[in-house]
């Protein structure tokens, strides 16, 4: 899908730099992956302390538990 748009071109140049990609398209597509693993780990982030954790639980006990018994 081809779409116009109207980069700043130091910007541009900059990321290309900085980078160290070879084409304008590599990089405003790395840019924008980027962007959005940022925005989901942030989302992530909120989730932090949300959480009850059951004080009782005993992880390594789990871990000793076999296939069978973890159903």
């Amino acid at each position: 899908m081809a779409t116009n748009l109207a980069i700043d071109p130091a910007l541009l140049d900059h990321a290309l730099a900085v980078g160290g990609l070879s084409t304008k398209k590599e990089t405003v597509t790395t840019a924008l992956k980027e962007f959005i693993a940022r925005r989901e780990q942030r989302q992530l982030l909120g989730l932090f302390g949300s959480l009850e954790w059951d004080p009782e639980y005993d992880y390594k006990a789990e871990r000793s538990r076999s296939a069978v018994e973890r159903g």
